[in-house]
Parts: structure tokens; sequence; C-alpha cells
């Protein structure tokens, strides 16, 4: 193994108060790091740094973890232009859309799938993005669902099985049909490629006794529960998440004061997407209103044909900080740790000795100018796994 250090940066985003100053990122002003193979082996100041194999200039830029997106929908054929152009002059956003998806997805083959996802992939990674979560649920057949989920996991760990994403066009009339396909023959198909569970808890997709039944099914073969709550109303899904120990309850727009302490005083992990929010003009979740309770917050893209198709994690930050109450602080935290925390990750979403050397530099001397600089393609170097790529 060889070791870098990269040296000459402005400010160091440790996530790790332990390892920098003030919460909740832990900076390091003047800073410096090195890796080793794959892992981040020290931090702090530059005119303290160790020696290394190759040294690195950062030429005064900020430094941050590789953002965490725990949260897309990266297996589909075609796109949904036409509906997006729809909604903009004034269709409201319906969860039916995405039926429109699923035939496409049908009809494609696995490499053209394959090379759709390994595209977005590619586009993510230039915009800073290190780990990502992606799902099925786009296929709703036992063959579609399961080719999606070994796909994914050819790329990467965090597979998740939405076979629960709508009820199946095939089964329109029989909806109790089709919980009993997914909890069935379709959760066993999928099971071995998956580590994640999830459900779209909402109208025009399951109730809260269908939900129920999947998440439970899904744990009882040994995946882990995240819900797709309350994004278009009020509804059961985000204290089903927190009864059932979700890892996370993904959207929440629409919550009650007892959404919001469920949220505060149990595990899961409020993950808000406002790409969704952006896309289908849509009322925004209050972060302010989540963090202030004491819930831990992830920020996501959701990225996907229908609702948000954005792969860009510092789009998410800015719009956070400007229409969700979110400091740029809790954004960039948001983006990165409350993403590993989303993943019940530790070794990601953090720079300090032993965690995984996902680093990205930005074209800036503060984190504070992926909100500040809206839109401007700020990420300059990646490192994954210990390897520059970018």
């Amino acid at each position: 193994m060889t070791s870098t250090l990269i040296t000459n940066i402005a400010t160091l985003v440790t996530n790790d108060p332990a390892h920098g100053d003030g919460a909740p990122l832990g900076l390091i002003e003047s800073a410096a790091l090195v890796i080793d193979g794959d892992r981040v082996v020290w931090t702090g100041r530059a005119q303290d740094a160790p020696a290394a194999d190759t040294v690195h200039d950062a030429a005064g830029r900020a430094a941050i973890p590789g953002f965490v997106d725990s949260h897309s929908h990266l297996l589909f054929g075609g796109d949904r232009t036409a509906e997006f152009n729809a909604r903009m002059s004034g269709r409201p956003y319906e969860a039916g859309g995405i039926r429109t998806t699923v035939a496409a997805t049908r009809a494609a083959s696995d490499a053209a799938l394959e090379a759709n996802l390994v595209r977005y992939l590619d586009e993510a990674l230039r915009q800073g993005t290190t780990t990502f979560e992606t799902k099925s649920g786009y296929g709703l057949t036992v063959h579609d669902e399961a080719r999606a989920l070994e796909i994914a996991a050819r790329h990467t760990d965090e597979v998740t099985y939405l076979g629960a994403h709508i009820v199946s066009p095939d089964y329109a009339d029989d909806p109790a049909a089709y919980v009993g396909l997914v909890t069935g023959e379709m959760l066993d198909a999928c099971a071995p490629h998956a580590r994640w569970v999830d459900v779209f808890c909402e109208r025009g997709a399951f109730d809260g006794d269908q939900a129920r039944a999947v998440l439970t099914a899904g744990k009882a073969k040994g995946l882990i529960p995240r819900v797709h709550a309350n994004q278009l109303g009020h509804g059961p899904g985000v204290l089903l998440a927190v009864e059932l120990e979700a890892a996370s309850a993904d959207h929440c727009t629409h919550l009650t004061d007892a959404d919001v302490d469920a949220l505060a005083s149990g595990s899961t992990v409020a993950t808000l997407l406002p790409g969704a929010e952006f896309s289908t003009r849509a009322p925004w979740p209050d972060a302010r209103r989540l963090l202030d309770a004491g819930a831990t917050v992830a920020l996501s893209t959701d990225c996907n044909p229908g609702s948000s198709f954005t792969s860009s994690m510092p789009f998410c930050v800015a719009l956070a900080v400007r229409d969700m109450g979110m400091t740029p602080d809790e954004a960039v935290w948001a983006a990165t740790a409350g993403g590993a925390a989303a993943l019940r990750r530790t070794d990601i979403g953090r720079i300090a000795p032993g965690a995984r050397a996902d680093i990205v530099l930005l074209d800036a001397p503060s984190p504070v100018h992926l909100a500040y600089r809206p839109g401007v393609p700020l990420v300059s170097d990646v490192w994954r796994h210990g390897r520059k790529c970018r």
C-alpha cells in the first residue's frame, strides 16, 4: 500500500468534534490528512503532518467527506419527460406515474439497465457522491425485481428490495394478491441480493396494514426496513417506521407532532429528499422542526425518472439551506454523516482515523460555498476507497 498526504487544506470537515472544532462538523483549519490504503490514518494541522509516500497539494481548497446518497432509484428504463412537462404546466404529481417507468423497465435488457445505472453513478461521483443506496421497484414481477437487484449488487452493498413500490398493474384488481407475491415468492427471489426492504406507504400505493406485512416479512428474511413515509400527505408511515425500528423514514414532508416526537425519540433517521419537492412543486419538509426536536436528519437525492431526476447532492444541500430551514453546516452534515447514519454505517460520512478514505475537495475554501454558490460545479477532486478517481 502507498500512503498519501493531502496537505494545504483550507478547511477540513471531519464530522467528528473529537478531531476538530465545533459541532457538528469538527473543523480543522490549515489542515492535512493522510491516507494509507483505503483508510484515513491521520488528520490534523498541516504543520504537524507526518511524512507519506506521495503528496497532494489541495491548494487552499476545503475537504469534506464524500457524500452519502442513502435513497435513490437508479434501476429503470426510459424517462418521464412528458410527465414532468405536464406537471410544470399544472398537473399535480401522483404516485401512479410510476407505471410508465415499470413498462419501460420491463422492456429493457439487463445490459441497458446496467449501462443506465453506471451512467448515473458516474454522474454522481463527479459531484462528490462516494456511497449510494439504490432500489428495485420498477419491475414489479419476480423476474424483473430480482434482476434489478442482481445488477445493483454488482455496484453497491446498499441494495434495497422495493417490490412494494406500487401495486403492480398486473394485480390492479387484487392488491391483496400482490402483497402476497411481494411477501412470498418475490421476496424469496430478491432477499439474497439485498440488504434492505422498503415500501411506499402512501395513498395510491400501500396502506399501513399492507406496509406492515411487507416490512415484517422482509425482517423475517434478514432485511432491514426503510420506509417511504408521509410524502404526499399525513399517514401511518413514520410511526410504522419507528415502531419497526426502520433505519430511515424517507420524505417526511407531512408530519404530525406525534411523528416528530417519535423520530426524535427513536433510532430511525428522517431522510429528507428536497429534489422531490423541487420537481413536484410540493411543500418543503420542515427540517428545522425535526432538528430542533432532536431527530437525526439525512439529505439524499431520491434520484428517479419521475419525481426527482437529479443525482446532485450539492444541489440538495443548497435546497435544504434555502428552503428547509437548515444551516449550511447542518446540511453538509446531513448529506454526509446523516446519510451514513441512515445506512447504519460508521466507516463513511466522516474524515477521521479509521474511516474509509472517501474525500472530496471543493474548489472553495469552505463547505458553506455548497449553499452559497448553488449550481456551480465546485467538486474538484474525489478519492473513493482511498483511490483518486477524479
